[in-house]
């Protein structure tokens, strides 16, 4: 009888170790867990800020005074990030460059680094707390690609096509599991 009952054993021993390093496996690979301790820190200028080359000396500028100097970029409308699903600071701005597109700028970013992580331009209202965990995909909402860092300043480009002006608020949205990590409410201004 003892017998027989290694051999009954074993065999779920060895289904029950398969099962656990499958779920493992995939738990790690869904969850990706290592990178709650990982930071990339991403530090980007602003796009039309670089300070235009100055002539050596004794070389003549090319510029002449007539020569109109360009407006810059714009910051049409900004906000502070707040905290849904993790910890998140940082600040947002809807930027038109001098060429006429648009682009997102975060700036001081510090948040969770997490499993695909995104930023969205969205038309859902930024609430505080868990009621604002979920809401950025109820709407409008266009992906403008994966989040470079988890810190620092960062440039997203805004879809040639897209009127900026439909849109509300910023989030740093997790696809993996369909939460907020933190977002902005845009103010124009």
């Amino acid at each position: 009888m003892g017998r027989l009952r290694g051999v009954l054993v074993r065999p779920w021993v060895i289904g029950a170790l398969t099962v656990a390093v499958a779920v493992g496996g995939f738990g790690s690979y869904w969850f990706q867990p290592w990178k709650l301790w990982q930071e990339k820190t991403v530090d980007e200028a602003l796009p039309g800020t670089a300070s235009p080359l100055r002539p050596s000396a004794g070389e003549p500028s090319a510029a002449t005074p007539s020569t109109p100097a360009s407006a810059g970029p714009v910051t049409l409308a900004s906000g502070g990030l707040i905290s849904h699903e993790h910890a998140t600071s940082g600040t947002v701005k809807l930027v038109r460059l001098t060429d006429g597109s648009h682009i997102v700028r975060v700036e001081n970013l510090d948040t969770s680094n997490g499993p695909d992580l995104r930023v969205w331009l969205t038309d859902a209202p930024v609430k505080r707390g868990t009621a604002g965990w979920h809401v950025f995909d109820d709407g409008n909402y266009i992906s403008l690609g994966k989040l470079k860092g988890n810190k620092g300043n960062q440039n997203y480009t805004v879809p040639a096509g897209v009127d900026p002006s439909r849109y509300t608020s910023v989030s740093v949205w997790c696809d993996r599991f369909d939460v907020s990590f933190g977002a902005a409410e845009l103010t124009r201004g």
